[in-house]
């Protein structure tokens, strides 16, 4: 994966400024223009010709413990593997040579990286567990001590919890998987976007009462913001119109619900044509259940109306 941001690769390469007192004498001059000759083709994606610069600056600085820049070399080294590496051509053993040398190197630049509060380690980190993904090396149990590490670094973060969560929910372990979802959402309990995360797994799990539970309180945190209102109805109109275990009273529960919250959406923001349309279809399913002939038909002129309405607009706008 190349890095893509140019913030981060500023980030990065920031230490090239630092004096080289630490460095030896005779290599620093000829291992700080390898390092820059390696940027250069870094930048003009030349990964091989990259991976030949920062191997000479990696041997010339070997062992100099007082080179500030140097663990960059190691990052921008496994990268440049990393870059190189085909996944459609996974299992021939000169590309799969490529993504361990990447590894090795994200590893280096970890260790090298001795101040636990520095960005770049955190990236490196990140960048070695994206190495154990299942389009690389698919070793999750690789993963997971990494990612922990990553929790160390940065308590508060909570994408490194979700991270480590996911691994468990791929690898089957539910409990685990639950226990680390809810303990990313502590970490930052302000952040409307936690309860969305904790939300889509317990609609990978088919928990609707806790789905819904997370994504009330998004609402809770953002209640001006329509899309976290028409989410709600989004989620209640496909709970109430697919599953057929559900009583007509608990399905008239739900979808009642769903319409406060697409109206809520509306009054926000009137145009919200995806709202519009969802409206539509929580009336017409509301029809499926209501007992009255004369009440069913005015849900589904109304909800037909509104789809209608929906439709026009959305043309309307594709015509500007």
């Amino acid at each position: 994966m190349k890095l893509r941001s140019s913030a981060a690769y500023l980030a990065l390469v920031v230490g090239l400024s630092v004096t080289l007192a630490g460095c030896g004498y005779v290599n620093q001059v000829r291992a700080m223009k390898a390092f820059k000759d390696g940027n250069k083709a870094y930048a003009a994606s030349d990964w091989r010709v990259a991976i030949n610069k920062y191997e000479e600056a990696a041997t010339l600085t070997e062992g100099d413990a007082a080179c500030q820049w140097c663990p960059a070399i190691y990052f921008y080294l496994a990268n440049s593997y990393d870059n190189m590496y085909r996944p459609a051509r996974k299992g021939e053993p000169a590309n799969d040579a490529l993504m361990q040398k990447a590894v090795d190197n994200y590893k280096l630049a970890s260790e090298k990286l001795t101040e636990d509060s520095t960005p770049r380690r955190s990236l490196a980190l990140e960048f070695l567990v994206a190495a154990y993904g299942p389009d690389k090396l698919a070793d999750p149990t690789q993963a997971e001590p990494v990612v922990q590490r990553m929790i160390q670094l940065a308590p508060n973060e909570p994408t490194n919890y979700f991270q480590l969560a996911k691994i468990y929910e791929d690898s089957g372990e539910y409990q685990m998987a639950e226990e680390t979802y809810l303990k990313g959402r502590d970490a930052k309990p302000n952040d409307p976007a936690v309860y969305l995360t904790v939300a889509g797994y317990y609609n990978r799990q088919g928990d609707f009462d806790k789905l819904i539970e997370n994504i009330k309180k998004n609402i809770e945190l953002e209640p001006n913001n329509p899309e976290a209102h028409y989410r709600l109805a989004t989620y209640s109109w496909d709970k109430a119109s697919r599953d057929f275990r559900l009583s007509d009273k608990e399905k008239m529960d739900i979808i009642l619900s769903g319409l406060a919250a697409v109206d809520k959406a509306l009054q926000i923001k009137p145009d919200y044509v995806e709202a519009m349309t969802y409206k539509g279809l929580l009336l017409r399913t509301q029809a499926l259940v209501e007992k009255n002939p004369a009440k069913q038909q005015e849900l589904i002129r109304e909800g037909t109306a509104l789809s209608d309405k929906a439709n026009a607009m959305r043309k309307a706008r594709q015509s500007d």
